[in-house]
Formats: structure tokens, sequence, C-alpha cells
């Protein structure tokens, strides 16, 4: 198991001015970061990685879609421009030397249609997959689709549903992923979620039910940390929160209060409550 903060707490575009953050995470014993690449250049990311060559981190990345850039769009020419971007976001995990990149980028973010997902936008979007799935592979790096809560899209909103997504694209670089915030809105039992779709999630994220400090919530933890023990789960565990120093993000992320006192507690109470948990779930 590796221990992982996603720096969206801190920045949207993560830049040199940042690099003190990365120090500290690394001082406080986390073994890696989470990068959101929804922006830069490729020189922009070659200094990251010297940056985090640096501080000795490993990191995985995050990525999403837009309207313009959409996988499930009728529209061929908005699919084509997700397969474009698909491209240049694997590109940029290749130069930070992840192996993994996660996220939402089945479909864009807050875009409903008022109606279940298709059957149509179900094929489309698995031949978007496929094709960014290859080009995933030529890079030697996984994708790890996410599903969202109902409100926050309409296209994958279960373990089970990104599951059978997985099946349908059936490519070996691309599988799915877990996150505890999202699970906790969607799914009836975290035992039985994360036991249904062991066999295609490659990472997980951990995120209170208010998206604050892990551990101060009601997201169903010692069942969550036995079960992905028992499944026998060995990848990043990473800590996703939300706060309101990105007004952007914050409202994205629908965050309109306070949900803890510093950044410092999320990552450093975050860390210990992790591998607190963790290691106990050893013993059940």
């Amino acid at each position: 198991m590796k221990t992982g903060m996603n720096l969206l707490l801190w920045a949207t575009h993560v830049t040199d001015e940042h690099f003190p953050v990365i120090a500290k995470l690394k001082q406080t014993g986390f073994d890696g970061v989470e990068i959101p690449i929804f922006e830069g250049d490729d020189n922009h990311y070659k200094r990251l990685r010297k940056e985090l060559d640096k501080q000795g981190l490993g990191c995985t990345t995050v990525g999403l879609m837009t309207p313009e850039e959409n996988p499930i769009s009728p529209d061929p020419a908005l699919r084509k421009a997700a397969v474009e971007r698909f491209r240049r976001l694997i590109g940029w995990t290749a130069i930070l030397k992840a192996d993994l990149m996660a996220g939402p980028f089945h479909s864009p973010l807050g875009v409903f249609s008022g109606e279940p997902p298709t059957e149509d936008e179900k094929k489309r979007a698995a031949d978007v997959f496929r094709q960014a799935a290859d080009e995933a592979q030529k890079a030697g790096i996984k994708l790890a689709i996410e599903y969202l809560n109902r409100f926050e899209c309409y296209f994958l909103t279960t373990a089970a549903d990104t599951r059978a997504m997985v099946k349908r694209v059936n490519h070996p670089h691309f599988r799915m992923m877990y996150d505890t915030f999202h699970a906790n809105i969607e799914e009836k039992s975290p035992a039985k979620a994360i036991a249904e779709c062991a066999d295609s999630f490659i990472h997980v994220h951990i995120s209170e039910n208010d998206r604050g400090t892990p551990g101060t919530g009601m997201v169903h933890w010692d069942e969550t940390f036995a079960a992905l023990r028992k499944v026998g789960y060995d990848g990043w565990l990473t800590i996703e929160s939300f706060g309101r120093a990105l007004p952007a993000l914050a409202a994205a992320t629908k965050v309109w209060r306070d949900l803890f006192p510093s950044a410092e507690e999320v990552y450093t109470q975050g860390l210990r409550f992790m591998k607190e948990k963790w290691a106990a779930a050893s013993n059940r």
C-alpha cells in the first residue's frame, strides 16, 4: 500500500509556488502526490517531475473532460476532441513518470441530460475509452475511471455501473477506482461494493462524507478498510479533500463552508488515520 495526497486541496494547476507544500507532504510521510493535469504543457510537467525527484516522491495524476471534449456526445467532433485530450493527458502523465491516471473522464462534470445514460452513450464512451486505453498502453499507464455521485454526473454513478463499463471496454489498461465520498452517497454497503468490483479497481480515494479531514465524519471506515484488506488491495490510498481556498473549485465541488481548521490538519491527521485504520484492518 502507498499513501498519496491529492493536490487539489491547494491548486487546480500545480506550479513552483506549491513546491513548499510538496516538501511538507514528503516530510509528513506520504509516498506520493496526485497531480491535477487540467492545463499546462510538456515543459511545465518536466519541471514538476524534477521537483518530485528532488523530494523522492511518486505520483499519480487526475484528469477530466470538458463539454467541448465529450466521450459520450453524439457529435463525432466532440468525441474526437475527447480522444485528443486523452492523448494529451496521457502524455503529461508519462512525463510525470506516473503509471496511473485517475478521474471522472467519462463525461463533463455537472452536465446532465435529464435522463439515465443510454445504450448509445455507453457504446460511444466505450469506443473512446478503447482508443484512450491503447494510447495509455503505449505509455505504460493505466487509466482508472472514477464514478461520481448522482448530483455531479449522470453517466457513471455506482461501482456496479463502472465495473460494467470496464468489462465493456475490455482493455487491460482501462480499469476503475473507488472513492469513499461518492460511495458513501451511492452504495448500500462499502464492503459489498468493494468486493463486487475487486477485479476491476486499481486506485482508491480516501475522502470524508463532507470532504473534510478523513476520520472526522460518517464514512463507514472500519468496513471500508477491512474490505480493501480482504480483497488484497495493494495500490494507492490517496486523500482527497476540498476547501474554499480556490473559488472556482469550491463552486464545482459545492463547498460553501469551512470543513476543517487548516489544510495541515487534513494531511497530517488524515495520513495518521489512514495508516492506523490500514494496520488495524489487518487484524480483523
